[in-house]
């Protein structure tokens, strides 16, 4: 299993990015498939999540900034983020996980390397 994101950068407080996730030797359609951020000394946080390419869930304090998709393809996850703030900065993981739902790291299988999103004010 490989999960590759791409698409993280720098950018100004208020801008958008939208990050991806390759995804191989799974099917994301049967999967919980979720994006984690790790700021700096902290652990991941769960940021958004997509059941079996259909349904979402958001973190409260995202909620309305971040959109998750899965590409047409099916083995292509999204993060779509505008207004981004400076706390939004961070390393941003894709991972999978068998349980719906599921905001605890610790509970997923696969993870990406990770990438970075940097917002400056």
């Amino acid at each position: 299993v490989q999960l590759v994101e791409s698409g993280g950068g720098s950018v100004q407080a208020g801008g958008s990015v939208n990050i991806t996730c390759a995804v191989s030797g799974l099917t994301p359609t049967n999967w919980y498939m979720a994006w984690f951020r790790q700021s700096p000394g902290k652990w991941r946080d769960y940021v958004a999540g997509i059941g079996g390419c259909g349904s979402t869930n958001y973190a409260d304090s995202i909620k309305g900034r971040v959109t998750i998709s899965c590409g047409n393809d099916r083995q292509t996850l999204y993060l779509q983020m505008n207004n981004l703030k400076p706390e939004d900065t961070g390393a941003y993981y894709c991972a999978a996980s068998t349980d719906y739902w599921e905001t605890q790291a610790s509970r997923y299988s696969y993870w990406g390397q990770g990438t970075q999103v940097t917002v400056s004010s």
